[in-house]
């Protein structure tokens, strides 16, 4: 359940970035292109890049754990970037996916995608810690 719903939460997260036209983000929906198939598609890109952050990112952030502390943490907003870019990287092989138009756009990005999961966490927490 909790998958789920961060799932639907990061679907969120990245409509609301590729509505902001100066980070050069978009979607390329499932043909024929319309809002089901946005929906979906932005469903199935969220869910890749749950995956990507759960398996893939706890390697690099393990790796990359003495930076964190040379960085006092600020090396996480690279980390996510490049997260976001490579589920752009993995979408890139269908005719649909997210596409990344640029590195450090795709960091701004990823810090708002980081910034709506935060929201949504203190929103959804105590009803998640109930269960």
């Amino acid at each position: 359940m909790r998958f789920l719903i961060r799932v639907v939460v990061n679907a969120f997260a990245i409509w609301v970035v590729t509505l902001i036209s100066a980070l050069q983000v978009t979607v390329i929906p499932f043909a024929p292109g319309e809002t089901l198939q946005l929906v979906l598609t932005l469903l199935a890109v969220a869910a890749v890049f749950a995956i990507v952050n759960t398996i893939i990112g706890t390697v690099v952030r393990i790796v990359a754990f003495p930076l964190y502390i040379l960085t006092l943490g600020l090396i996480s907003l690279v980390i996510n970037g490049f997260l976001l870019w490579l589920t752009a990287w993995f979408t890139h092989w269908w005719s649909w996916g997210l596409r990344v138009e640029d590195f450090w756009l795709g960091v701004v990005a990823a810090l708002v995608i980081s910034v709506i999961n935060w929201i949504f966490g203190i929103i959804l927490r105590p009803q998640l810690k109930r269960r």
